[in-house]
């Protein structure tokens, strides 16, 4: 086991040892989740303070410092377990899950070895088994429900090893921090989304799920070869002659609820899971607690460069919300009736694209509309636009063709849509006149069957419908609109125009008509 090269790129990060080849707890924390797996009334465990204690008492089995842990932490899990819920429900947790999930975390060495066995076999060679999928890395890793399951119930516990993890640009996996907030904000956003993440493990320990998830981290190769699609330049988008796809508005309406296939778009943060693990309750955020299951991919997924993106293909849906920001709130129980597809994930995509933050007047610049097309482009690329040909000489661009090749496991994913709204607006700053239509030039140019897009009420885009078919009529192409909107760029950053781009965009076909 420990000579593989996937799960060495992992110890560091995981709770477990190798011992005669085999992954294994340490004996006295071993010890200690068989007794908790018997349920409270041997381990005693039943209260929220009685956890906090646990907590520090494994976290040393384990070597590690308890001050490694977020300030007050452990008096947030005091703080929601012994005054936050009721009584009932906190009898509930400490009586029926936590044995459930110290049983399943037993497990967690054999689930571990199991992955591994059969990860060189999923994907008919490609490696697919839990590695660090650090940049420029183009890959898939291939999990499945129970695992998945196991990790959190061990980010739960903060059982994770918090070392290095920064220097690689990883965030931290543990839930401390979630739960340090709630004890030092108490704020109700804080206190629903742990009740989403309690929720989840209800779920999962009354019926454990028997799919699996798969995550890729998704690279267009910065070299240019002219057999395969690479990072394009901006004379690639001024020149293309690929019709503009067709557009469907919402003005309500959220991107999740999306009636049939789509890939839906997560406004990501460079780093995979933003704030969601912190104090921050953006889409991105709220996103990982209705889907519990995305959050497992911080632990091996650093920050994503330009180029990259990452896709999700699986996570289940498990809780109902209300809310927005500062009055999300976790709304009950959901029932994810999705199809599974043939490598029994659900017929759920996800794909994290980030934006630049707080842009101001960069975002007219050239090289702000280059990056941001490119990077909705590297999200919205299906894999099997990548034609390989005669592969570069350069290895690395050799690797991330080769892969986006052979990961080429869904042929019918380039006719599905793509479900996105008000990418790098809001908190980030960007222009939405700008944004859609980057994200339109960047969809059409994938090769997608069309944008639904989500408004969410936003006033600047109350007139998007009208823009849409104002420029349907005018047939305009990929290359064109790319054209108007570096013309309008252009004047908008020299200040010789303050109009939104609608306006500009009109009143410039209207004078040319």
């Amino acid at each position: 086991m420990e000579k593989r090269e996937d799960l060495r790129s992992m110890l560091q990060y995981l709770p477990l040892v190798v011992q005669s080849s085999s992954l294994v707890w340490p004996p006295s924390l071993e010890q200690e989740l068989q007794t908790m797996s018997t349920g409270p009334s041997e381990s005693m465990l039943n209260s929220g303070e009685a956890l906090a204690l646990r907590i520090t008492s494994m976290r040393r089995s384990l070597s590690l410092n308890v001050s490694d842990l977020a300030p007050y932490a452990l008096q947030g899990y005091a703080l929601f377990f012994d005054e936050k819920i009721s009584r009932e429900e906190s009898a509930k947790f400490f009586g029926e899950v936590v044995p459930a999930l110290c049983g399943l975390l037993i497990q967690l060495p054999s689930l571990l070895e199991m992955h591994y066995q059969k990860a060189d076999y999923v994907l008919d060679g490609v490696t697919s088994g839990l590695r660090l999928l650090g940049p420029q890395a183009a890959g898939i890793v291939f999990l499945s429900q129970e695992l998945i399951a196991a990790l959190l119930a061990c980010s739960f516990f903060c059982l994770f090893p918090e070392v290095d993890r920064r220097l690689k640009h990883l965030q931290g996996i543990n839930f401390d921090e979630l739960f340090s907030f709630l004890y030092t904000r108490q704020c109700m956003k804080q206190e629903s989304k742990i009740r989403c993440i309690v929720h989840y493990f209800e779920r999962i320990c009354q019926c454990m799920p028997k799919g699996f998830v798969s995550f890729e981290r998704k690279v267009l190769p910065l070299e240019y070869n002219p057999n395969y699609v690479s990072y394009p330049e901006a004379d690639y988008w001024a020149k293309s002659t690929t019709p503009l796809c067709s557009v469907q508005v919402h003005s309500t309406g959220v991107i999740e609820d999306q009636p049939g296939e789509t890939l839906e778009v997560e406004f990501a943060d460079e780093y995979f899971g933003g704030l969601t693990l912190r104090h921050g309750c953006l889409q991105e955020e709220i996103r990982f607690m209705m889907n519990p299951e995305l959050i497992a991919g911080m632990l091996f997924l650093p920050r994503m460069d330009k180029n990259e993106a990452i896709e999700i293909v699986g996570a289940e849906r498990f809780t109902l919300y209300t809310g927005f920001g500062s009055s999300f709130q976790f709304a009950g129980d959901y029932l994810d009736n999705k199809e599974l597809d043939s490598y029994m994930r659900r017929k759920t995509r996800v794909v994290a694209i980030d934006a630049m933050p707080r842009p101001g007047r960069r975002q007219y610049k050239p090289d702000g509309l280059l990056r941001e097309v490119n990077k909705a482009f590297t999200g919205y690329l299906h894999q099997c636009k990548h034609q390989a040909g005669t592969l570069p000489s350069s290895a690395s661009g050799s690797q991330v063709v080769e892969c986006s090749e052979r990961l080429c496991i869904d042929h019918e994913e380039k006719t599905i849509g793509v479900a996105t709204g008000n990418w790098g607006c809001g908190v980030f700053g960007g222009d939405p006149e700008v944004k859609i239509m980057l994200q339109w030039l960047a969809i059409s140019q994938s090769g997608r069957a069309f944008m639904s897009y989500y408004t969410f009420g936003l006033q600047a885009l109350q007139n998007v419908s009208q823009v849409v078919e104002r420029i349907g009529l005018q047939e305009m192409n990929v290359g064109e609109l790319w054209s108007k909107l570096v013309e309008y760029s252009t004047e908008r950053f020299s200040r010789r125009t303050k109009l939104g781009f609608f306006s500009w965009l009109i009143t410039s076909l209207s004078s040319t008509n």
